[in-house]
């Protein structure tokens, strides 16, 4: 198991020696000049020297983090998450240490599983189409934050979260601030009277809007729902986990976000495909579809027929109202996404090779948008992407890149439901049931969202699936 680098002893014990003299001159300076900030200086040199004596404990950090990081906007466009954002970059780098110091020590299976290696193709078209990105600066920004997600939450994730152990800690360790988060944002909302208007008011620090904050629980709702059969029936344990699992359908109700409700729904589906073994027929049948939808859709330019009466597409404040005028095609906010998916078939068609490259799609979509699509708010300031997260992937990294994707999305799929059932141990089956639909959730959002690159959705994306080629690996072993 991944724990520390290797450090001589008398090397600790001086920077052990060493931090006990920073943490006394810290807090003299800190009293003697009013500059109390001095006194957390401490605690970031602690968490530096945690993080190559035994990097388990930051990582697990980190993941605590997840549910409570917020994020900062900085000159130039650009924007980070605090703390995750730092910690996952120290993590990288010192992962990177670790696999020069004790490579030929590690257990070479989980790079080898069929899942790494997609995932590593994917990551590697990633990086050919930031070479021949339009934006090359924005696109090199994408990449690297792709390596470390990737990095810190597959891989180095892979070499921690091992055991049936490690991911009941895993669990606590994000559902403790995950429930904090989720009360904090219940309670000011109540505040005014749980309205669909003020929803987006009452999540600042912890999220950027309401779909956000609903994907962050939905996609956990069901490892909470299935960890209750992790302790004894009427433990203190089991009754947190039945509360929570109460408190968070209460929660998912009140974001307010149709995309959050179907997806639950999606993955209660899910658990009877999973258990029937029907995985490939359905991923067969859904592309299937998807393939004739959009067939019909641009032959003879049909998608034309669709576009919304500029006049009567317009923001509602109730959500009875959301839901109706979603049916009839006059919600902003579906139209709006309707705007940027015509520019973005659009956009392939100009560029079906390569893309316009990572993180490039809000930088050259306006030439390509057709005026019949236009909402009151399409020409607004803000950064916004394309809403779909699959159409984003063809704009951005072209057709093969759009193909690579979807053989691993579906190959999670197909490949965990077979992992499943191979498991003997009803624990390892909870365990590769709970990642599974916790990946379907998220597959969900991605169709009319674009979540992968938040931190809020896309580190458990990849967490998911190191999870689950680790029981696959249990699995063999048991075999």
């Amino acid at each position: 198991m991944l724990t520390y680098l290797q450090v001589p002893d008398e090397a600790s014990g001086n920077l052990f020696l060493g931090l006990g003299i920073l943490v006394l001159v810290c807090l003299g300076v800190g009293i003697a000049t009013g500059w109390y900030f001095l006194a957390g200086l401490p605690a970031f040199f602690l968490l530096i020297y945690l993080t190559f004596v035994d990097f388990r404990a930051v990582f697990f950090l980190l993941l605590a983090c997840l549910p409570l990081s917020t994020e900062i906007q900085l000159p130039n466009g650009f924007g980070t998450d605090l703390p995750t954002e730092p910690l996952m970059i120290g993590l990288m780098l010192v992962y990177g240490l670790y696999v020069i110091q004790h490579g030929r020590q590690m257990d070479s299976r989980f790079v080898r599983h069929p899942i790494s290696l997609l995932l590593i193709l994917h990551v590697a078209w990633v990086l050919i189409t930031t070479i021949t990105s339009e934006l090359l600066l924005v696109s090199v920004k994408f990449s690297l934050a792709k390596i470390w997600y990737v990095t810190v939450f597959y891989f180095l994730a892979g070499g921690i979260l091992r055991k049936q152990r490690d991911v009941r800690t895993y669990f606590w360790v994000i559902f403790i601030p995950l429930m904090f988060t989720v009360l904090v944002t219940l309670v000011r909302h109540s505040t005014y009277n749980f309205s669909f208007r003020d929803v987006h008011r009452v999540l600042h620090p912890f999220q950027r809007n309401h779909v956000n904050y609903a994907a962050t629980m939905a996609l956990f709702f069901p490892v909470v729902w299935l960890a209750v059969a992790w302790y004894r029936r009427w433990s203190l344990r089991w009754w947190i986990l039945v509360g929570s699992i109460a408190v968070l359908v209460l929660a998912i109700y009140l974001s307010y976000t149709r995309a959050a409700y179907i997806a639950v729904m999606m993955a209660f589906g899910a658990y009877l495909i999973i258990r029937l073994r029907l995985m490939k027929v359905v991923l067969a049948g859904g592309l299937l579809v998807a393939v004739i939808g959009v067939g019909y859709m641009v032959q003879d330019n049909t998608y034309l027929d669709y576009a919304p009466n500029y006049d009567r597409t317009v923001s509602h404040y109730q959500f009875d109202n959301l839901l109706e005028a979603t049916a009839k095609g006059e919600d902003i906010s579906t139209m709006e996404r309707v705007y940027r998916w015509v520019a973005g078939f659009h956009m392939f068609r100009d560029k079906p090779a390569f893309g316009y490259g990572p993180g490039n799609f809000v930088n050259f979509y306006r030439p390509y948008t057709v005026t019949s699509f236009t909402t009151y708010v399409s020409d607004n300031k803000e950064q916004s992407g394309i809403h779909s997260y699959y159409l984003l992937v063809l704009v951005e990294q072209g057709v093969l890149g759009l193909i690579l994707f979807l053989t691993l999305s579906f190959y999670v799929l197909i490949r965990g439901e077979e992992i499943y059932h191979r498991a003997r141990d009803a624990g390892r089956r909870r365990i590769v049931l709970m990642v599974l639909l916790s990946t379907v959730v998220i597959d969900a959002f991605l169709i009319i969202n674009d979540l992968v690159e938040t931190d809020k959705v896309g580190a458990f994306f990849f967490l998911a699936m190191a999870i689950l080629v680790n029981q696959d690996l249990e699995n063999g072993k048991a075999d």
